[in-house]
């Protein structure tokens, strides 16, 4: 008896089924609800267990808890500060930020991201000086250093860290190191040992409890932030590793953004970083005054805004939606991923038919091949309607930046991407001050000069084969 077509039938009833359930589960979402029937087309039943690993949306329970003193205080400022914005009483440092008032009032609303404009910034595009500021202050810190980075490696940059963690916490300092826990992945035994001997505290978010299995897998914590002492804090893209000082030949030079704060927003870093923490670590930390004693350094104004797949809002997403609708003259950015959603690509899109200068800059060194390709598909999209793209060739883009008309911009660590604007938590400043917002487009006109324009004559000269990657990436763009 030839039992074969029997299995076939089972296996496509059972496929019948799992379709089902995700188109149940997915049901708010119907671009990534057609990629992983598209999975589950091509790979029966292994489909559904990839979908089980990789898109299984998070329980909707609160995955963030807030020490009542520190979330009543938090509440009773964004509610006053919406308030003046209504009430057009908001004092601000800057002219220029008269206009932004409705940005400011959407991540006040949607965000509880208050805005502090007493802040002094420095700007890091390059690893050696980010890290040697960093060391520096962590080696001059005298009550606790709080860090949080989604990789950190076990190589020379990683030992320097380490090393300076080991010597403060021996002095009595109090050192928190929070890694996630894919990111860094290969991040040693031996590593976080050494810094807990010597009286240091080291966690890793959302951990697999069960050796090589993690159901949690696809939600990673990309946040990168370091509060030292509560009065510095640093935000962007960075992480701890040797490549992010350009010392891998596979990516050679490693351009980033990362900045070094000091003023009222390192305190609303330090409330994302408590979060975290207390999420991850069964020893939880407590509001303290002292984790709280940042000091009025400059007149930039600012917001710390955090996203996350513990939230039904897209907040840093809106927040780049509502800074390219309000430009004027232009709009630069620069990711290392490009792979908007619908409603962004829309934005960029009428931005540029209205006669808004957008340039676009990505990297020509691929780190994941699938998300590459993806982003060379949407790039066409825009170069059609008159974007101009950019293709740095120094070594590998990843700064994840937006200017607007020299007056705003966002710095941190969401990309251009689904996966930032849905699966991973992430966290960017978005700042209110012209001198700040024109270093950044300083800087972006100094890359142009290391990289090449993509045309659309040229894009469309693409051979079948580069077509095809990209007809397949985009396809499964919304699961990347």
């Amino acid at each position: 008896m030839n039992i074969f077509p029997y299995i076939v039938s089972i296996i496509l009833f059972l496929n019948v089924l799992l379709a089902f359930a995700i188109i149940f589960l997915e049901r708010r979402d119907a671009s990534a609800t057609w990629a992983w029937l598209m999975v589950l087309l091509f790979i029966p039943i292994a489909g559904f267990i990839l979908y089980l690993i990789f898109g299984r949306r998070l329980s909707n329970k609160e995955i963030f808890t807030w020490d009542k003193k520190s979330r009543l205080g938090l509440l009773t400022a964004v509610q006053e500060q919406l308030h003046a914005i209504k009430e057009d009483t908001l004092e601000v440092h800057h002219p220029a930020m008269v206009k932004y008032e409705d940005l400011i009032y959407m991540h006040l609303k949607n965000n509880d991201a208050l805005l502090s404009q007493d802040n002094d910034v420095e700007l890091f595009t390059d690893g050696q000086k980010k890290f040697h500021a960093l060391i520096e202050d962590i080696e001059q810190a005298e009550d606790h250093i709080h860090l949080l980075y989604y990789i950190v490696r076990h190589d020379n940059l990683g030992e320097r860290l380490a090393n300076a963690l080991i010597a403060k916490a021996k002095q009595g300092v109090e050192v928190k190191l929070l890694y996630d826990d894919m990111g860094s992945r290969l991040l040693s035994r031996k590593y976080v040992k050494r810094i807990r001997e010597a009286g240091g505290q080291v966690e890793s978010f959302f951990p697999s409890w069960i050796p090589k299995v993690n159901f949690k897998i696809n939600y990673r914590n990309h946040r990168k932030l370091a509060i030292i002492d509560g009065k510095v804090g640093y935000i962007g893209g960075f992480n701890i590793g040797d490549e992010y000082l350009g010392f891998n030949k596979r990516f050679g030079y490693w351009r980033d953004t990362h900045l070094r704060v000091e003023g009222g927003s390192v305190r609303h870093m330090q409330t994302r970083f408590i979060l975290d923490w207390n999420q991850a670590s069964r020893k939880d930390i407590v509001y303290e005054d002292r984790f709280y004693a940042s000091e009025s350094k400059g007149e930039v104004g600012m917001q710390i805004v955090s996203s996350g797949p513990d939230s039904d809002w897209e907040q840093i997403k809106h927040g780049y939606m509502k800074m390219i609708m309000s430009a004027k003259d232009y709009v630069y950015i620069q990711t290392p991923y490009f792979i908007p959603d619908d409603s962004l690509l829309d934005a960029l899109r009428i931005a540029v038919l209205s006669g808004v200068d957008v340039r676009i800059m990505v990297p020509n060194k691929p780190d994941h091949p699938f998300v590459y390709w993806a982003t060379y598909s949407n790039i066409g999209d825009l170069l059609q309607a008159g974007a101009t793209v950019y293709v740095y060739q120094k070594g590998f883009l990843h700064a994840k930046t937006i200017v607007v008309d020299g007056e705003i911009a966002s710095v941190g660590t969401a990309n251009i991407d689904v996966r930032s604007f849905r699966l991973n938590f992430e966290a960017n400043a978005f700042l209110y001050h012209p001198d700040v917002a024109g270093l950044l487009a300083d800087r972006f006109h100094e890359d142009m000069v290391d990289s090449t324009e993509l045309t659309y004559k040229l894009y469309q000269s693409r051979s079948k084969w580069i077509r095809f990657k990209e007809a397949i990436s985009r396809l499964l763009s919304p699961i990347l």
